[in-house]
């Protein structure tokens, strides 16, 4: 396993200082459940101190099991670290059977806002007997503790149900986005041996139905799939599709002659909760394995700490249930905290662009939590149409602002500050991972004083740290690879049937096998430590021996006034060994011709003022937008292609917009 080297090469990782810092507010400060520094402090002191006890103390206070553990972590078989092993707990009763008896029961768990603007709540009540009856249903077509079940739905309250009634029953739900092809749902159908497919007719999106059995059908028709025994419909829309006899049912059929009631099945703290697939650049898609009681004990804390959760927070993460956000910060995370959560089937821009900031009115969410991708693109529409300012809309109610999904640019968390906060809320830029099972890197409300574009400093208990290629630690200030030293309990416990790939891609044997590497480098302030992620390793660039974070030239770009979202990426050059490629949306239309020529001169000076000549990019192409999957992830290895000049051969069905690629392959 390679990695760029941070030896015998100028590191310009740290130019583009940011001198902006914002601290919490007194009040802030006094009212949150982790209040100020030295709270902060003292619980760190408290896991140095103690690492196990720490943890034991958390996973007693926070989960309710049925058989206590008494190991807290075993490291003799590294990397494969088990915790909490010899106790077992359920994670849909930690969701749902823990809060009945209790004020929680008859609160709200669920304001549903579909597509269409119809709105419907489901209490904590009503939803447990809707996860139990359904659970009742799998167990009544023979799916057992230990099978895996393949999960395609909308982003609907029947999602949750599914992965809670997963849970319930000791069966390892597996979540495929409502976006994926039909080819990249029989890799993950066929790599699982899943026995049931739980999808629905259609899916809503932007006023548009959506197939998803019909691509149901296609996957399993490509064959290896002879495991899937069922497939459940959960009919969205009145339109018909193809059932299936002998293999198919209705879900609401089958959950009305279930029972209604079906007992938790208890499993053990390491039992696979859930195998949810990335995609990587090359190979097949790799299973990413998590254990229930970790998992859902980070699941629980992060709410707590990151977000402040008090009692009253409507909270809204905008997220998919296909990807990890959606599954510790929808599915698992808000209900084992007895939280009200917002969950919203469409997307950001339909009817009107203005449909958050109106939702958040509407349902006076207090916790706003969504990707740097989202807020850039709202910003463009915004400036282009005054009717969807977020100023059109009241946002009082808003008390935490949340980024996820990658760094956010420095301009853009000052404009959704500014604009969505009011200047009065704090905004947690958190850093973490699909393998990490939820937050890693990220401010505190009521603790941690804001700097724009840094995810600030580690959870307490998380031992992050920079190295260079070789595990050795490097000084602030100096860029490398982001690692974290000692388990935790959320992290991957391994790839599905695939440990060997698990161990070569996170604990390499050059660190020892013992470091998790995250895969992504960064960089620590030199005066506070903070922590600020410049990219992924693959994504760090190397020109005439200098070594360039995309991320730091992409918000360099988007400082200026002009542009509204750039990527940028690497090319092969004969001449620099590496050139820079940028691809730009601008505020305004698409320029072409002279016009493109002089702003591109002006962007690239810009970029040359801002950190340094050798970050002018070589070459820049404007669009009317970049290739983006549907949940808004920008496909920056896409733009790789497009920046050699290669055909692009890679399946493109999940982008929202894959005619954009053609747009962009035009250079100026």
């Amino acid at each position: 396993m390679s990695h760029p080297s941070s030896a015998n090469s100028t590191n310009i990782e740290s130019l583009l200082v940011e001198n902006r810092v914002f601290p919490p507010s007194a009040a802030t400060v006094s009212a949150a459940r982790i209040s100020g520094m030295p709270a902060y402090n003292a619980m760190c002191a408290h896991a140095e101190r103690d690492f196990e006890g720490f943890w034991a103390d958390l996973a007693r206070a926070n989960l309710s099991w049925k058989k206590p553990f008494e190991q807290v972590l075993d490291e003799t078989n590294p990397p494969f670290y088990t915790w909490f092993a010899d106790g077992e707990l359920n994670a849909s009763f930690n969701c749902l059977d823990r809060h009945l008896g209790t004020p929680v029961e008859n609160k709200n768990a669920i304001i549903f806002e579909s597509d269409d603007g119809k709105v419907s709540h489901i209490t904590y009540k009503a939803l447990h007997a809707k996860v139990s009856q359904f659970a009742s249903a799998l167990k009544d077509m023979g799916v057992q503790k230990g099978d895996r079940v393949v999960i395609y739905m909308p982003m609907t309250v029947e999602g949750v149900v599914a992965m809670q009634a997963c849970a319930r029953i000791g069966a390892t739900h597996s979540v495929v986005f409502g976006g994926f092809s039909a080819k990249s749902l029989q890799e993950r159908i066929k790599d699982a041996s899943a026995v049931a497919v739980i999808t629905a007719n259609y899916q809503l999106r932007g006023g548009k139905e959506l197939p998803l059995k019909a691509i149901v059908d296609e996957g399993i028709a490509l064959g290896g799939c002879e495991s899937v025994k069922n497939v459940i419909v959960y009919q969205r829309t009145p339109t018909a599709c193809n059932m299936v006899a002998g293999r198919d049912s209705f879900m609401h059929e089958v959950t009305a002659k279930a029972a209604p009631v079906c007992e938790p099945v208890f499993v053990g703290a390491e039992h696979p909760l859930f195998v949810l697939y990335t995609s990587g650049s090359t190979g097949t898609p790799k299973g990413v394995q998590h254990s229930t009681a970790g998992y859902l004990l980070w699941a629980k804390l992060t709410m707590d700490w990151t977000f402040d959760l008090q009692p009253s927070d409507v909270f809204w993460c905008t997220a998919d249930i296909g990807w990890i956000t959606g599954h510790t910060y929808v599915a698992y995370g808000p209900l084992a905290a007895g939280a009200t959560q917002v969950i919203f089937e469409g997307i950001p821009t339909y009817p009107n662009a203005g449909r958050f900031w109106q939702m958040i009115e509407r349902h006076k969410v207090s916790i706003f939590y969504t990707a740097p991708t989202a807020i850039r693109s709202l910003i463009k529409a915004a400036d282009a149409d005054a009717a969807v300012h977020p100023d059109r809309s009241d946002l009082s109610s808003l008390r935490i602002l949340g980024s996820v999904g990658e760094p956010i640019n420095p301009e853009a968390w000052m404009w959704y500050y500014k604009n969505i906060g009011g200047e009065r809320c704090p905004v947690v830029d958190t850093f973490w991972q699909t393998e990490t099972g939820g937050h890693m890197i990220t401010p505190l409300p009521g603790a941690t004083a804001l700097v724009p574009g840094s995810c600030t400093l580690p959870l307490p208990g998380i031992m992050a740290a920079i190295v260079d290629e070789t595990g050795h630690d490097l000084p602030n200030g100096a860029g490398g690879l982001l690692v974290i030293k000692r388990p935790w309990p959320s992290m991957i416990r391994n790839i599905w049937n695939d440990p060997e790939r698990f161990k070569k891609s996170y604990f390499p044997e050059e660190m020892g096998g013992t470091i998790y590497l995250a895969g992504d480098g960064a960089v620590r302030n030199e005066d506070n430590g903070y922590f600020r992620i410049t990219g992924r390793i693959d994504d760090v660039l190397n020109v005439s021996g200098h070594r360039m974070g995309t991320m730091e030239i992409e918000s360099a770009l988007v400082a200026h006034p002009l542009v509204a979202e750039a990527a940028v990426v690497g090319r092969p050059d004969d001449l620099t060994g590496e050139a820079i490629v940028a691809f730009v949306v601008l505020k305004r239309s698409r320029p072409v011709g002279d016009e493109g020529k002089a702003i591109a001169k002006e962007l690239r000076d810009w970029v040359g003022k801002q950190i340094g000549p050798i970050a002018k990019p070589k070459d820049i192409r404007f669009g009317d937008n970049l290739p983006k999957t549907r949940s808004g992830k920008i496909m920056r290895r896409l733009l790789r292609g497009v920046a050699k000049g290669e055909a692009i051969t890679q399946d493109t069905s999940t982008l929202e917009n894959p005619a954009i690629l053609d747009q962009l392959a035009e250079n100026l």
